[in-house]
């Protein structure tokens, strides 16, 4: 099965981080990205963990998962070596409507983690559909070689024009344009 592609905008979205561990660490990081409502339940939890934690000021019970944790969260992310644990927290997801992906566990994932490059406002994503992280890894490490140290600049005068020219065909074409002779100074 292949995932569908999509960008969510987790402003206003509580997510819960299940474990405590290197790999639960790993995806904090990655959150961390784009948004800071995250809390974690753990029963231990690593010092990168600990301290990212402390850092951010994020929510931390340091305690065993208890049903219903997971009752006023949007997005549930589980990150422990407990397929059990992983099975009912997935299980129990479905009842209150939130999205869950469990680590590991394509059959306990409503939505996986892709490998991704973010730089200021563009973010690309890569996914091999659980097939090969690995080789995921090794596309994002060649895409992000051919990304311009200026993007962000680039992507912030896009973002102005947008806010300011009034739709139309007009502008479709200029923006064409413009991100036509973008990319051809870039390829050079």
């Amino acid at each position: 099965m292949s995932y569908f592609p999509a960008f969510l905008n987790l402003e206003d979205k509580r997510v819960l981080l299940v474990g405590g561990g290197e790999i639960a660490h790993t995806k904090l990081v990655h959150l961390l990205d784009f948004t800071s409502e995250i809390s974690i339940i753990a029963q231990e939890l690593s010092e990168k963990t600990k301290a990212l934690a402390k850092e951010r000021n994020l929510s931390v019970m340091q305690r065993a998962y208890s049903r219903g944790d997971i009752t006023n969260f949007d997005i549930v992310i589980v990150a422990v070596d407990d397929i059990s644990l992983q099975v009912k927290i997935f299980e129990e997801s479905k009842q209150y409507n939130c999205l869950c992906s469990c680590v590991d566990s394509s059959k306990q994932s409503d939505f996986i983690f892709g490998s991704y490059i973010k730089k200021d406002d563009l973010t690309i994503a890569v996914s091999t559909s659980g097939a090969s992280p690995a080789l995921a890894k090794e596309i994002k490490k060649y895409l992000l070689n051919l990304i311009p140290d200026d993007i962000g600049a680039f992507l912030q005068e896009m973002k102005s024009l947008r806010e300011t020219l009034p739709k139309g065909k007009d502008r479709m074409k200029m923006f064409k344009k413009r991100a036509e002779d973008y990319m051809k100074k870039w390829s050079n």
